[in-house]
């Protein structure tokens, strides 16, 4: 088997590990020199066409990671801003080493910021967990200064405008969030 064909059935990357197990590692040396196949991070390697792809596999790169912020603002529909990188969550307390490709932001949160919300959804493939959208939605409000009020704006017009949305559950994580107040402000006076 070839080693781009062994890749590209394998969810788009190799570790060195795995290729020495299934007797690739050769190919795989010479497949990186010729640039057919690049280094997304220590041990890790993926086909270079694949990362043209939208969706990363986000568990690879950084284990454990949760798409987050603009990432998953846009996967929700919630902003026409586009992500100039992968937002990626991760525990406040974890040591992550970031690939030179792709482009990754890493938000670190509180344990309970960070396991709030989680769902696990299947994008270009891959599974990816991504926080739901009412968890988005407080993170926006959360983050408002950081991100600008123009955007935090727009992504909660967005949700309100939302025939899926669930007011209930928004109120429940802006408790845990501590946003709870701000969003009720925002709620009467949008509404």
């Amino acid at each position: 088997m070839r080693i781009i064909e062994y890749i590209a059935n394998n969810g788009g990357f190799i570790s060195s590990a795995d290729a020495k197990k299934a007797s690739l590692y050769n190919q795989l040396l010479y497949e990186t020199r010729t640039g057919r196949i690049v280094r997304v991070r220590r041990g890790v390697y993926a086909i270079n066409d694949g990362l043209a792809k939208q969706m990363i596999d986000v568990e690879t790169l950084v284990p454990g990671g949760v798409l987050c912020l603009y990432s998953a603002w846009s996967f929700h529909e919630l902003t026409t801003q586009i992500p100039q990188a992968y937002n990626i969550a991760v525990e406040r307390s974890r040591r992550i080493t970031l690939p030179d490709f792709p482009p990754i932001e890493l938000s670190f949160m509180s344990q309970k910021a960070y396991e709030l919300g989680v769902k696990e959804f299947v994008v270009d493939g891959f599974k990816v967990k991504i926080y739901d959208l009412e968890k988005s939605v407080c993170d926006a409000i959360k983050y408002r200064n950081k991100i600008g009020l123009d955007v935090s704006s727009e992504i909660f017009k967005s949700y309100l405008s939302r025939k899926d949305r669930d007011i209930t559950l928004l109120y429940e994580y802006a408790s845990q969030l501590r946003v709870e107040k701000k969003i009720d402000e925002l709620i009467k006076f949008m509404l």
